[in-house]
């Protein structure tokens, strides 16, 4: 059962209130009629029962080098584009020069 419970009151009976939440029962604290807290219980390590881990399969470790020899980069890879394929980026045509608010050039 969910108990939405007005912050102003809650804080005469916050006692009662965590019993509540560690017997399974949802308590919602709200303000101006909003929902910002939930009471939850905490579970050994510290961390709230309803953000528990699910056990999954440890991560396989990284293998460095498989693609070796399989990529390659041209060498000219960060050589400047040309012009007209720049201009095409910006939706420019070949022979549109470049507006003013890019200043030339970007």
């Amino acid at each position: 059962m969910t108990e939405n419970v007005p912050l102003h009151e809650a804080l005469g009976h916050m006692d009662e209130l965590a019993d509540r939440a560690v017997n399974g029962e949802e308590v919602i604290l709200t303000r101006e009629g909003k929902p910002p807290v939930r009471l939850v219980p905490v579970n050994e390590s510290g961390m709230p029962e309803s953000d528990r881990i699910v056990a999954r399969e440890p991560k396989r470790p990284i293998r460095f080098g498989l693609l070796k020899g399989k990529i390659w980069m041209a060498d000219d890879f960060d050589a400047p584009l040309p012009d007209d394929l720049l201009k095409a980026f910006y939706g420019l045509e070949p022979d549109e020069p470049w507006p003013p608010q890019l200043d030339g050039k970007p």
